[in-house]
């Protein structure tokens, strides 16, 4: 079973405490009453120093000083002098009518003091004290005895009963019981509350690992304490930063890998697809090539008329196929990342103007209604001649694509001082939303169906479009709007 750590720490707390009490309690009642008899010994030495000093007969306050002596020390005090071994001093004598009963014990008592000051009185004269333990057997209790010699030669005789030192060790002993228990008992409590203080910070160092393990690193340690737990919440902390740290690194960098593996697949899916597309359109021109040129070579045709026309197909497919090509250059040429547009100062409606005027047949062909608002003034900086392309792009796209309403307008406006937006508009059908990301792809066209129906596009037009604007570091884009399209992109004002 798992027990916790404040669990624990309460029980060693507790176990020490009821250990001590223990100790304490057998100490008491297996010396205590020793030590109050070398107590009691050590106090009737001084006692004896004390009368010796002050002893005199001639003093007549001199029995006033030994009844203070008795009473402050619990004891009974008997003077004998050497020479007559008779009584000078007893505190039993001090009733001054004692009835017939009381004499005839006070005269055993004296009796039994003479012989036994007789007994030792060689050694007393020798001048050494005697303490030792009688039984009174009258009176079923013992007594410490003191016996010496004073000053003058008197024997003194100090007496204190066992009784009272073996009832001061049962008070204390059932004292000690009584304060141990509730030592116990509070003893329990404070250790309950400290026990809980103490492992309080390590239960919250122990969450926060928790949780560093299922890498939330949110929750750091509030270090209050200047000690060693401080320190393990200082070092927590900073292996929490530190693995926060190192495992965003990883994370960035896995996302980085994952990013890099899916633009390769996608690269190589882009490549297959692209080799898949060039031949794709330059298989429709080769054959077209191939079948006409056979059958000049055969003379299927004789007159003159169906020859040219034989040779004008073949020199319309092979300029398809000069077309795709350059397109193809120009797009890897953009799309390697080593070009660098070469910018210059040019005005934005000359170049509009020009891209007009290059395709003013084809719009008076179709009747097309051209609205044109691009402020005369406006000077852009870019590369003419990629810029050129995209107005060329976008225009021929809106052409393509026009309504019976056949309406285009071609508009410039400021977006910031330091950003134009040039935006093509014409009437015509929405680009499914499925589509509407996928225009700028080499190849890809969303109405296959008319794609030679207006001169064999290829696909590569926006492709043109978005790598041109994306190597001078401009937006562009499309949007589906009221009754039509809208082609834009943004260049940067001159100064």
């Amino acid at each position: 079973m798992k027990y916790p750590i404040r669990f624990k720490l309460f029980i060693a707390m507790i176990s020490l405490i009821v250990f001590f009490v223990f100790i304490s309690w057998f100490a008491n009642e297996q010396y205590l009453a020793k030590f109050y008899y070398l107590s009691k010994k050590n106090v009737l030495n001084n006692v004896f120093r004390e009368i010796d000093n002050i002893y005199t007969k001639e003093v007549a306050n001199f029995p006033l000083e030994l009844e203070k002596l008795e009473s402050a020390r619990e004891l009974h005090i008997t003077i004998l002098d050497r020479e007559r071994l008779e009584i000078v001093y007893d505190s039993w004598l001090r009733d001054s009518s004692p009835n017939p009963r009381m004499l005839e014990r006070l005269k055993n008592r004296r009796n039994s003091t003479i012989e036994l000051i007789r007994t030792i009185r060689p050694q007393l004269d020798q001048g050494k004290s005697i303490i030792k333990i009688i039984q009174d057997m009258r009176l079923n209790t013992d007594f410490i005895l003191f016996c010496s010699q004073l000053n003058n030669g008197d024997y003194i005789i100090l007496r204190t009963s066992m009784a009272a030192i073996k009832e001061s060790v049962e008070i204390a002993n059932r004292f000690f019981v009584f304060t141990g228990f509730f030592t116990i008992l509070f003893g329990s409590v404070i250790v309950f509350l400290l026990s809980g203080r103490i492992t309080k910070p390590i239960l919250d160092l122990e969450k926060i690992a928790k949780k560093m393990a299922v890498l939330d690193f949110s929750e750091k340690y509030l270090v209050t304490n200047n000690d060693e737990i401080g320190d393990l919440g200082k070092s927590i902390n900073s292996l929490s930063e530190q693995l926060e740290k190192s495992i965003t690194e990883l994370t960035k960098a896995n996302q980085k890998l994952r990013e890099d593996i899916e633009r390769e697949r996608q690269i190589d899916e882009m490549r297959k697809e692209f080799i898949a597309n060039v031949s794709h359109e330059l298989k429709t021109p080769i054959a077209l090539i191939q079948g006409y040129a056979e059958g000049l070579k055969m003379n299927v045709v004789d007159d003159e008329t169906n020859k040219a026309f034989y040779c004008d197909v073949i020199m319309d497919e092979a300029n398809n196929m000069n077309r795709l090509v350059k397109q193809l250059l120009e797009l890897a040429r953009l799309e390697s990342g080593n070009y660098l547009p070469e910018k210059t100062e040019f005005n934005l409606l000359s170049l509009v103007d020009k891209s007009i005027k290059r395709n003013h047949i084809l719009i008076e062909e179709q009747n097309i209604h051209l609205q044109l608002d691009v402020d005369k003034d406006l000077n852009v900086i870019a590369d003419f001649e990629l810029i050129e392309q995209v107005i060329n792009n976008y225009l021929s796209n809106a052409i393509n694509h026009l309504d019976q309403q056949r309406k285009i307008a071609i508009t410039a406006q400021k977006v910031t001082p330091q950003k134009v937006r040039t935006s093509f508009f014409n009437t015509g059908k929405h680009i499914p939303e499925t589509d509407i990301d996928k225009i700028w792809i080499s190849f890809y066209k969303v109405d296959k169906a008319r794609t030679r129906d207006y001169g064999g596009g290829t696909g590569l037009g926006l492709s043109i479009v978005r790598a041109i604007l994306e190597a001078h570091g401009n937006a562009y884009g499309v949007s589906n709007v009221k009754d039509g399209v809208e082609f834009w992109f943004e260049l940067d004002i001159a100064n």
